[in-house]
């Protein structure tokens, strides 16, 4: 991490490589079975995983606990080897990037260049600083021209880059990403692929059903069916198993 916890006792003896880490899981909404149940994963420092399902299998609860949106009932999330719980959440999410499925729940800012900003200033980098790295990735996204214009004015994949681009100005170690490429037309989304392959993010964990998509972005897949992980394995091979996918509700072809 970036800056250490200064509580020797929140940290544990785990491989350093693990930018995250997720111990026996359970979470269900009040009254209701759980929709997730034992779920246990790491991802490693390079690593670039997907995380599949059927619509209602979970993908999105699990992600928005990883974050602190939620809290399971029983399990541990671990991030570098800090647990995460309340005392640790506001300094965890300073290096934890989450981009929701709709990019206008993260534009909320007068200008495209005020929303990109809007973090690391709230994090207390200087606003000269922030504004230079803003401008840097405005660029990067080819969306410079905007700089001082509404969000109202971008098309979808351009409000997409937008959110993304504040997401990066914070620099996070994960990127975590919920069904980003919805509305995007095919040249957004490849767009958006190169964009991803670049980045410096030491992981990233995307769910999405874009199942074509994700083979050229990660590397490794989660698939919860049932409330748990039932597959965690090489992207590739995964798509290359159309039974399997058609048994867990991804069918391949549609």
């Amino acid at each position: 991490m970036k800056s250490p916890i200064s509580n020797p006792q929140l940290l544990v003896s785990k491989p350093q490589a693990n930018v995250l880490r997720v111990d026996h899981l359970t979470y269900a909404y009040s009254h209701q079975e759980p929709v997730l149940q034992d779920i246990s994963f790491s991802i490693n420092v390079g690593s670039r995983v997907a995380l599949m399902g059927a619509t209602g299998s979970g993908k999105s609860t699990l992600l928005e606990n990883i974050i602190g949106l939620k809290q399971p009932q029983q399990g541990k999330i671990w991030i570098h080897g800090t647990l995460l719980q309340p005392n640790t959440l506001p300094q965890l999410r300073r290096h934890i990037g989450f981009g929701f499925q709709d990019a206008n729940d993260q534009l909320f800012m007068p200008t495209v260049l005020e929303d990109i900003t809007f973090g690391p200033r709230n994090y207390g980098v200087p606003p000269a600083v922030a504004m230079d790295k803003g401008r840097e990735l405005l660029v990067d996204f080819g969306l410079e021209a905007y700089a001082n214009r509404s969000v109202h004015e971008l098309s979808g994949g351009q409000r997409r880059l937008a959110a993304l681009a504040a997401i990066l100005a914070l620099e996070p170690d994960l990127l975590i990403l919920d069904e980003p490429t919805t509305g995007l037309d095919p040249a957004w989304r490849r767009t958006l692929a190169q964009i991803l392959l670049k980045l410096p993010t030491q992981a990233m964990l995307i769910a999405s059903h874009d199942l074509h998509w994700l083979g050229k972005i990660t590397q490794r897949s989660l698939v919860i069916a049932g409330g748990s992980i039932q597959i965690d394995t090489d992207m590739r091979s995964l798509l290359q198993d159309s039974r399997t996918l058609e048994r867990v509700g991804l069918p391949i072809d549609w």
